[in-house]
């Protein structure tokens, strides 16, 4: 045996330095996050999945059970810590980096591919975003790109076991969000339109039905029993979604916002390559058949970006075989010329997605471009005064004081942040606040936030202007725009049990 090749490395310590590098890229994107994700405040998203996680059921209004659930739990180890609270996500986004890597090396890439579709998944908008807030769709991420790196593996193996971890997955992601149903249905057309179908006469496959059921099931049985009301939420903010626009320009944002701009290429060629790829023809479907569906049914753009880590490690892969074939000089131009365009390109995403600064140059411009993280500013700002309202309020207008609000965002920071001020529960109609009622005895003094003057008068008693809704850094948001008034009122013009079943709302 030659000397080199005592020098070269084996195989398995090859794939073993190939996963650490891919460990290395999530750890790094991971400490990205920690450093930055308590540079302002909690989003009004984030504060209803911790007003829901203070009440845990088998189902919510606006989303299954898990993401609740995993809150529960940092409320548990961290408590109130944003950083802490948003590691989940964090560690979501670090395994998708990770798994995208290894779908390339299932696909037949070596390090330089697994590098790339690492990197590729690591800056894109979508992908990178949820690493900084907790939301659910950081986990809805996480199961779409765990299941396609499993129909990988299933389809690599041809081995139909992979189908029960395939179905327990998929069981997860409905707990998750959804609109993972769109996904399911590109598996199942997958399956029966490509040489994939071969799985569908295996126990297996119908065990890993069986599975995802047998996970769904708690949550199926919630929504029966509450006559199916996620579905009607879901018609109303699809019906506002479309009429604000929102689903506006769906194609452009597959290129500007679920990948990296500098990715398109890759990911088009991986769309191309699993088209052509008789064994792996499936995963095409599993990207085509939910974009069809989304374009048509007038679906938001950013529901697809969890579809892309996979036909960014196939383009990867090819694009390696490709550069192999060129000579040195060549290769080495383009590769040069690619990678500088990809790091300007994810420096522009990360100056917009980040909270880099807490103050200066990187955050204004921030602010001025991401609605996101403008929504996480004022609302210690919020809570502070409504704790000012009351002290000033007399002391038997205090012993019978409600807080009543007119979105998730201000019922969530009333009822979490509040607490720190001794405020009481807050009175909600939005989401699953309206399953939660009115309280006993009802209040005769009421702090009303989030209505106009007019509306206030209309459902309240005696209203009079008493504060300002903003916040202390001027900074332009929903709250500071739209609700900007606090009044203080006396009783509901109605009795309390007829308001509370008019006033059924979605947001």
């Amino acid at each position: 045996m030659s000397a080199n090749a005592l020098d070269r490395p084996s195989p398995a310590a090859t794939r073993k330095s190939d996963l650490a590098i891919l460990f290395a890229i999530a750890a790094a994107i991971a400490l990205l996050h920690l450093l930055t994700n308590n540079r302002y405040g909690f989003h009004r998203d984030e504060l209803q999945f911790l007003s829901d996680a203070r009440h845990l059921d088998w189902g919510f209004v606006a989303y299954p059970p898990f993401t609740p659930f995993i809150e529960r739990i940092g409320l548990s180890l961290f408590g109130l810590s944003m950083v802490g609270l948003r590691l989940f996500s964090v560690l979501a986004q670090a395994a998708v980096i990770v798994l995208a890597g290894l779908m390339a090396k299932e696909l037949g890439g070596s390090r330089f591919a697994q590098v790339m579709t690492a990197i590729a998944a690591a800056f894109s908008p979508l992908p990178l975003f949820q690493g900084t807030e907790f939301q659910y769709s950081s986990f809805d991420l996480l199961w779409w790109v765990l299941i396609a790196y499993l129909a990988i593996r299933l389809l690599k193996s041809d081995n139909p076991r992979w189908c029960l971890a395939i179905g327990a997955v998929v069981g997860v992601g409905l707990l998750t969000k959804y609109a993972i149903a769109f996904y399911i249905a590109g598996i199942l057309a997958g399956l029966a339109l490509t040489p994939a179908r071969r799985f569908l006469m295996s126990v297996w496959f119908w065990a890993g039905i069986a599975l995802a059921f047998l996970i769904f099931l708690p949550n199926l049985l919630w929504l029966a029993h509450h006559n199916f009301v996620s579905y009607h939420f879901l018609q109303h903010i699809h019906v506002r979604d479309v009429g604000e626009g929102r689903a506006n320009g769906f194609l452009k944002g597959q290129f500007l916002i679920c990948a990296n701009l500098a990715a398109a290429p890759l990911w088009l060629a991986g769309l191309i390559g699993f088209l052509r790829n008789r064994r792996y023809r499936m995963i095409a479907f599993m990207y085509l058949v939910p974009l069809a569906l989304f374009y048509f049914g007038k679906g938001r753009h950013y529901y697809m970006a969890p579809a892309y880590p996979m036909l960014l490690a196939m383009g990867a892969v090819l694009a390696e075989r490709w550069l192999n074939s060129l000579p040195r000089r060549g290769r080495r131009t383009i590769e040069v010329a690619y990678f500088s365009a990809f790091a300007l390109v994810s420096a522009y995403v990360c100056a917009i997605v980040l909270p880099l600064q807490s103050s200066g140059p990187l955050r204004n411009y921030a602010l001025s471009h991401n609605g996101d993280l403008r929504e996480e500013i004022g609302w210690n700002d919020l809570v502070r005064t409504v704790a000012q309202i009351r002290v000033s309020l007399p002391p038997d207008q205090q012993a019978h004081l409600g807080i009543t609000t007119g979105n998730y965002g201000e019922y969530g920071a009333i009822e979490i942040l509040g607490r720190a001020y001794g405020l009481p529960e807050p009175i909600g109609t939005t989401n699953s606040e309206w399953l939660r009622g009115y309280p006993t005895p009802q209040p005769t003094t009421l702090i009303v936030i989030g209505l106009g003057e007019k509306e206030a008068n209309s459902l309240f008693t005696g209203c009079r202007w008493a504060g300002h809704n903003g916040n202390s850094e001027g900074v332009r948001n929903e709250e500071s725009q739209y609700h900007s008034d606090i009044f203080v009122c006396g009783p509901p013009r109605q009795p309390w049990p007829q308001l509370w079943q008019e006033h059924k709302d979605f947001g």
